[in-house]
């Protein structure tokens, strides 16, 4: 029995839904009415044809992503928490942000993080190609390894093994770094420990060109 109502939202969350699991090839007005229970003719009611959908989620993507609100005490813990939010944020919506780049409006959906980082990079004192070359350099790393962290997910089994090629024996004048280079990667430790190196070195280094020693 077909719904008796029906949003435009709860159109928008069951595509969005849809495509998050099995990607857009797989949204079709069809099997979006039969996910929510009602009949096509009112998907087309709410949201128009499939392109006007696609065109919906995507803009509805690019509104998601630009939701970012720094937390902490210092710019460098704010800095970090823009990362933090940005990397759950892209991972948790590989086949919406797809749909988003191949749009065109990649730039456009970064813009909001980056007006948080360049508010941060302000407090910390930086001005100028120096405070623009550090929200780049946080923006690259985050997607970056991002890109890293996909493709280690997504690649096949490696023969031999990370375990296999850090044999204690292959560095005899440090095991404990063969043993630790021989565990699987911790992906969420190593992406903060890279960010705040990143950010540490970037507020703190002195400006192009300035001496630094006699």
């Amino acid at each position: 029995m077909a719904r008796s109502s029906l949003t435009r939202d709860e159109v928008l969350d069951a595509a969005a839904s849809l495509v998050k699991q099995r990607g857009p090839a797989a949204l079709t007005m069809r099997g979006l009415a039969a996910a929510l229970g009602t009949a096509v003719t009112s998907i087309y009611w709410h949201v128009g044809n499939r392109e006007s959908l696609l065109d919906a989620l995507v803009e509805r993507t690019v509104q998601e992503m630009g939701a970012i609100s720094p937390v902490g005490r210092t710019p460098a813990e704010r800095i970090e928490s823009v990362a933090r939010i940005l990397r759950r944020e892209l991972r948790e919506r590989p086949h919406l942000i797809a749909m988003v780049h191949e749009r065109g409006l990649t730039e456009r959906m970064f813009l909001p993080a980056q007006q948080a980082l360049v508010h941060e990079v302000h407090a910390a004192g930086l001005r100028g190609a120096r405070a623009a070359d550090a929200v780049r350099a946080v923006q690259f790393q985050i997607v970056g390894f991002l890109l890293v962290e996909r493709n280690r997910e997504r690649s096949p089994a490696q023969s031999p093994a990370e375990s296999e090629l850090w044999d204690p024996a292959a560095a005899p004048d440090d095991p404990a770094l063969a043993r630790a280079l021989a565990r699987p990667a911790d992906p969420e430790r190593l992406f903060l420990l890279s960010v705040r190196a990143l950010v540490t070195a970037l507020l703190t280094a002195p400006p192009q060109g300035a001496r630094t020693g006699p």
